[in-house]
């Protein structure tokens, strides 16, 4: 097969193993393209062209001496930039760490560069990871690959970017509040964030923190379970991950049959949220589209009642607690939103945390309940589609005004505090042919499914590609 930056990462693989393509040529392939398109859209950060061209050699060599290799072999490879890679500048969006080299590499960058992956530079992230909008005093913007005018989302922006751009065939990110899901939906790809525990973490400065979590993304289904298949699995620095070895995930994917699959469907959660009009129509359309290859789809959400302000709750504490000193001490350092975030938790008291906690344990029994009765729930990603990407949030959804920059991602973190995971799928456009994706939930640990029921999911959509 002729491999070109389109083939899928499973497809650049297998042709490097055949011998079909060398690792220079493959990194040569992805070196044109970022040329060609990153000055414009601003994903790929840290870049480093020598370093690049020297690893894909080295990876030449080790594939033709026989010795085993990793999975990702050979693939070119761009980290996001709040994860360290050691040795390679990192600065977390801000202008506190711009000249940041960390020494050790964060587990998550550790598993991949295990994988046998080739490192070309970073993914540029809003400062902090704060956001689903890419900007910060460091690098700039990233933008939409299908209309640079528009955001490309975030925080994991630069990474999805790059992804749909065909700078890079794989991406990791990171998600809270939907930093994986909605620029997924934005730039028109596959963003998976697993359950909780699924993909653990180190280093972490609060090893109770079940908010955010990493995760793949990808063109497709079957590409995200294979990146999946590195990340996942358990690690002793990480007491909270799930058991699983990382290789139930390697396997291709078996799209499941639809006919009988039981869909829950909502396109605002029982009016959780308002949604703009085109997002909802898509969410519509994959419901007729579900329910026309068989399946069972009614009209009915989880109760997620408490959902909002445990979510807000965890996410001030916890960004208080990492932030909070930093912030004391270089307040002119941090954008308003992230320092008015910040500065939200320093209220907060023992019970207000401890109320959280119990609101979250509720919505995760609620959920476990919920899944005995369905074996999916679809609603949107994000509650609008790319906004320009010179407003920080949508000041308005559907005509409805947004208070602050968390308000339009509700659709995203409600899903967070139950622990489910939950996958961006693309599925459909605006009128003006900006992508939209529908985020795909199910039970607490049945990732492997889900990313089959997306699978099947995404042979529905390509015939309205």
């Amino acid at each position: 097969m002729t491999v070109t930056v389109a083939s899928t990462a499973r497809e650049q693989v297998a042709a490097l193993r055949a011998r079909e393509i060398s690792a220079r040529e493959l990194m040569d392939l992805h070196l044109a393209r970022i040329e060609a398109r990153n000055p414009e859209l601003n994903a790929v950060v840290s870049l480093d062209v020598e370093r690049a061209r020297a690893g894909a050699a080295a990876a030449d060599e080790r594939l033709a001496s026989g010795a085993p290799v990793g999975p990702l072999h050979g693939l070119p490879f761009a980290f996001k930039d709040t994860h360290a890679v050691a040795g390679w500048r990192t600065t977390y969006g801000s202008p506190l760490f711009a000249d940041h080299v960390p020494d050790t590499d964060d587990l998550i960058v550790e598993r991949i560069r295990a994988a046998g992956v080739v490192p070309i530079g970073k993914t540029n992230v809003p400062e902090f990871a704060a956001g689903s909008h890419t900007f910060n005093r460091v690098f700039g913007t990233t933008v939409n690959p299908h209309d640079p005018t528009r955001s490309a989302g975030g925080s994991s922006g630069g990474a999805a970017c790059a992804l749909a751009a065909g700078m890079v065939p794989l991406a990791e990110g990171s998600d809270m509040g939907g930093s994986l899901r909605n620029p997924a939906s934005f730039c028109g790809i596959v963003g998976l964030r697993p359950s909780w525990g699924r993909v653990p973490e180190w280093p972490s400065s609060n090893m109770w923190e079940t908010t955010s979590t990493g995760g793949p993304m990808a063109r497709t289904a079957d590409d995200a379970a294979l990146l999946l298949s590195v990340l996942a699995g358990p690690d002793p620095r990480a007491p909270h991950a799930l058991g699983d070895p990382g290789e139930t995930f390697a396997p291709p994917l078996r799209p499941v049959p639809l006919a009988g699959l039981r869909v829950a469907l909502s396109a605002d959660l029982g009016g959780a949220f308002t949604v703009d009009r085109s997002v909802a129509a898509v969410v519509g359309a994959a419901g007729d589209a579900l329910a026309g290859a068989g399946a069972s789809v009614s009209g009915t959400a989880p109760d997620l009642t408490g959902a909002d302000e445990c979510f807000r709750t965890l996410r001030a504490w916890h960004f208080q607690a990492r932030f909070g000193m930093q912030l004391a001490v270089h307040p002119q350092e941090f954008k308003a939103s992230l320092a008015a975030n910040i500065r939200a938790g320093e209220a907060l008291t023992g019970a207000d945390v401890a109320v959280a906690y119990q609101r979250r344990t509720t919505l995760a029994q609620r959920m476990g309940e919920f899944f005995t009765e369905h074996d999916v729930l679809v609603l949107p990603v994000s509650q609008v589609p790319p906004f320009p990407a010179d407003q920080e949030f949508p000041a308005t959804v559907d005509g409805v005004p947004m208070a602050s920059y968390l308000d339009w991602m509700r659709s995203a973190y409600l899903i967070t505090v139950t622990g489910c995971p939950a996958v961006s799928v693309p599925f459909g456009r605006t009128p003006d042919g900006l992508p939209v994706g529908v985020q795909l939930v199910a039970r607490h640990g049945a990732d492997r499914a889900l990313l089959e029921i997306a699978a099947a999911v995404e042979r529905l959509a390509r015939p309205a590609a």
